[in-house]
């Protein structure tokens, strides 16, 4: 049972932040809740003193895990971006820092704030002309670079007729299967080049096509579906969008793999799983133009979680968190992407990474 704001005087304090700040006891309900969150979640603080978290923000996973998080593991959870839907009011976007409370035991404090939209559009556009950039940096690289490959192999061949001796043979053997493996990285580098071909794509057909591929390839893994049947059909490239959602589901797949799960281990509980979520979005942001409607795509896997040290770069070519990875499946899926008039985004802590790709429903 939570006890009225009074018994805990030391909250008084938070009143006057600009902040929004929750506290919740240690059985999930909430303790007390400032001015400033109210105002944000649309909510009465007097009226909630009692009510279940689970149940207020029953439409809001992913801080509920933030807070379950901080409860367990006894350490701070940060998300920097979150939607956030509070009972029946439309989800709005937070930052939310969930801090465990040695007063309530096992409490937490969570504090939120308001995610300036023009800032995340600022953000991802930068990101995208970056990365830009970047590929056309490796594209001429490409072409520099496979020109004298071409003749090393050329050479290595008439070389290998020369030789006397056939131990001899395995050296222009090795130069000739290296110069092919540099070649094919290359021809990697250089794509995607085809121009899209837009038509009617129905985004479940791909989503379909894509979970009937990464159960062939790795059937262990999990694959659950949670989408929303009403969304209309877009207009888009559906081979690029079935490409650039399978690099997505293959990435996730070998990352969970990297950690223990996946690829048939045989144990139906603790195995990697893979989410395909479909859902409407609403006021969106796309290649610096405003949609009324847009259909947000997440793939979401529990795996561990994109390394802090290349969570800015994971979009850039060539790099890769995982050992012997080239690191362009997500390069290529965002060109894919952005080629449909999308974005890729991605948020990730160990546990859970979602990419997420909105793409426009109406002009």
């Amino acid at each position: 049972m939570s006890m009225p704001p009074s018994s805990y005087p030391e909250y008084a304090g938070l009143d006057c932040l600009s902040t929004g700040a929750m506290v919740l006891d240690g059985a999930g309900a909430i303790v007390y809740l400032n001015p400033a969150a109210e105002t944000l979640l649309g909510v009465s603080g007097v009226l909630l003193v009692g009510a279940e978290a689970s149940m207020l923000f029953e439409r809001s996973p992913e801080l509920l895990a933030a807070i379950e998080t901080a409860r367990t593991q006894q350490e701070t959870v940060v998300e920097y971006e979150l939607d956030v839907a509070a009972s029946g009011h439309p989800p709005i976007r937070l930052g939310c820092s969930v801090s465990p409370l040695e007063r309530p035991p096992y409490g937490v404090l969570v504090e939120m704030r308001a995610v300036d939209p023009q800032l995340r559009i600022a953000r991802l556009e930068q990101a995208r002309l970056q990365q830009e950039a970047n590929r056309d940096l490796l594209r001429n690289l490409a072409h520099e670079i496979k020109n004298p490959l071409g003749g090393i192999r050329g050479a290595a061949q008439l070389l290998e007729h020369e030789l006397p001796r056939e131990s001899l043979r395995e050296y222009t053997q090795v130069i000739i299967k290296e110069s092919d493996r540099l070649q094919s990285l290359m021809e990697r580098l250089l794509t995607p080049h085809r121009v899209p071909h837009f038509g009617a794509v129905n985004i479940h057909e791909v989503l379909e096509r894509v979970r009937s591929l990464i159960l062939a390839e790795t059937p262990g893994v999990t694959l659950r579906r949670d989408y929303d049947v009403s969304l209309p059909e877009i207009r888009g490239d559906a081979e690029q969008l079935i490409q650039a959602t399978l690099n997505i589901a293959r990435n996730a797949v070998q990352a969970m793999h990297g950690n223990g799960h996946g690829h048939g281990n045989g144990h139906g509980h603790g195995q990697g799983e893979l989410v395909f979520r479909t859902r409407v979005a609403r006021q969106i942001t796309l290649e610096s133009r405003r949609y009324q409607l847009g259909l947000r795509v997440e793939i979401i896997d529990n795996g561990p979680g994109i390394p802090d040290g290349i969570r800015d770069q994971i979009f850039f070519p060539l790099v890769s968190g995982r050992e012997g990875g080239s690191g362009l499946g997500l390069a290529v899926a965002q060109t894919l992407v952005s080629q449909n008039h999308g974005t890729l985004d991605c948020e990730s802590r160990p546990g859970r990474t979602v990419f997420s790709i909105f793409l426009p429903l109406s002009a």
